[in-house]
């Protein structure tokens, strides 16, 4: 190679390196504002562990990465901050476990309204137990679209955790503990799911699924699991639920794990077409599974309750609630209000209690002081049919009411077993009105079909 072309490489070389350090350079000025994750909290004076509130500093950040349609990256560390605004596409993510916010006061933490794709991951939110308004949360969504909030944690909220209102999105894989309310409220979901969060200690209910009127709803919740639900407000079933839904139409309740809560691990109040599948409860101090008022069909079936009150109910004939199918369930070690032997709890220590337009199908219960399954309430009961149930250990296997007015009952095909009171039973309301049914040559009512049951 002649002197004249190696000079030219050379200095071709030369220049594309000097135009990768230019690049590189070049860079390494802009990097700080945009790092693998987007904008670096960082670079708007925010400050981790800083003593200082920050909200000014947080929010400036926050409406220019939002603008800009990028996350913002918040770094390990502490960031004490007041009410700060999401806007939409406001996208905040932090290192699960190590980005902590802590609350300095304020309407809430977090709070948005008509925005749509927000997005929260990987961050502590500490309420500080600062008290909040009525019907708010520390994260607070009004009208959103695509909203999803993961991997977060929210705890020591002076109100609730999180309020939602008209809100499409999924709320998963969270954690929510020491909430002075509910964790999870949603208020005319649009398409919402709950999904797979961890729900510890609560003053009044784990998940709220409610609309201001009776209508269509759909939220799914699934796979979460909720613990130590408290009724602290008191009442008589509004609060200290892990689960509710009120007016909420067509939600689904499935795969939950639920314990420790002092009234019902899931209850549809004027709730039509919810289903309650596949969910593990135990430890509860009022009904665990339960639809009532004003609703028209529940599907309650393969769940397991230890421990309870009363294991189902699905009641409220006179307010309109009707149509059910109970099936699948195994439900045990009930407990009474009286001592066993004496004359059954109507609110206690029973199985399964139905009224109307109903199977009750394949279920297994076990250990109920007082009754196995009721069918019906003085006049309230209609188009009941119990079939192939096994009931073991109960003070009476199957009430079936006999009041004036009572509409029919099928109870064939059951395997019941230790019922000393009987294991077919004639009632008016809660009082044994007749022998066992099901013996040889008892007493026959026309509105009551007995038939192929097994006894012992």
């Amino acid at each position: 190679m002649d002197v004249n072309r190696r000079h030219l490489l050379n200095v071709s070389a030369a220049g594309l390196a000097a135009g990768t350090v230019a690049v590189e350079s070049n860079a390494a000025h802009a990097a700080p504002l945009t790092s693998s994750l987007g904008r670096d909290v960082t670079q708007y004076g925010v400050r981790p562990n800083s003593p200082d509130d920050q909200t000014r500093a947080l929010q400036r950040a926050i409406d220019d990465a939002a603008r800009a349609q990028m996350p913002l990256a918040l770094p390990p560390g502490i960031y004490r901050t007041g009410l700060l605004k999401l806007s939409s596409g406001t996208q905040l993510i932090g290192v699960r476990g190590a980005t902590t916010l802590i609350f300095s006061g304020g309407v809430s933490l977090l709070s948005s309204e008509g925005a749509d794709h927000i997005g929260l991951s990987g961050l502590t939110l500490d309420g500080g137990n600062i008290k909040l308004p009525t019907r708010r949360g520390l994260i607070h969504c009004l009208q959103a679209r695509d909203l999803r909030i993961r991997d977060c944690t929210v705890l020591n909220s002076g109100n609730n955790g999180i309020w939602l209102e008209n809100v499409a999105g999924a709320i998963s894989g969270n954690t929510l503990s020491n909430i002075f309310s509910t964790a999870i409220v949603s208020f005319d979901a649009q398409g919402l799911v709950v999904a797979q969060n961890t729900i510890q200690g609560t003053r009044s209910n784990g998940i709220e699924i409610l609309r201001n009127a009776i209508g269509d709803d759909g939220t799914q919740v699934i796979d979460n699991r909720i613990e130590d639900i408290k009724a602290g407000p008191g009442g008589s079933g509004q609060y200290g639920n892990a689960i509710n839904a009120f007016r909420a139409g067509n939600v689904i309740v499935s795969g939950n794990r639920i314990r420790n809560c002092d009234y019902s691990a899931v209850r549809g109040n004027s709730a039509s077409n919810i289903q309650i599948s596949g969910n593990s409860v135990s430890d509860v101090r009022e009904v665990a599974l339960y639809s009532e008022f004003a609703f028209e069909a529940a599907v309650i079936a393969g769940n397991t309750v230890d421990g309870a009150a009363v294991g189902v109910s699905v009641c409220n004939f006179n307010e309109g609630g009707r149509i059910a199918v109970v099936q699948g369930n195994i439900i045990r070690n009930l407990k009474p209000k009286r001592p066993i032997g004496t004359v059954p709890d109507d609110d206690a220590g029973v199985g399964i209690y139905i009224e109307a337009d109903a199977a009750v199908t394949g279920n297994v219960i076990e250990n109920a002081p007082s009754f196995g399954i009721i069918a019906g309430w003085g006049k309230y009961l209609r188009d009941v049919a119990i079939t192939g149930n096994v009931i073991r250990n109960t003070f009476i296997g199957i009430g079936v009411s006999v009041a004036s007015g009572a509409g029919t009952a099928l109870v064939s095909n059951n395997m019941i077993s230790g019922t000393p009171r009987g294991a077919v039973v004639g009632l008016d309301h809660a009082k044994p009105v007749t022998p066992d049914l099901a013996a040889d040559g008892a007493q026959r009512f026309a509105q009551v079909a007995i038939s192929g049951n097994a006894v012992r």
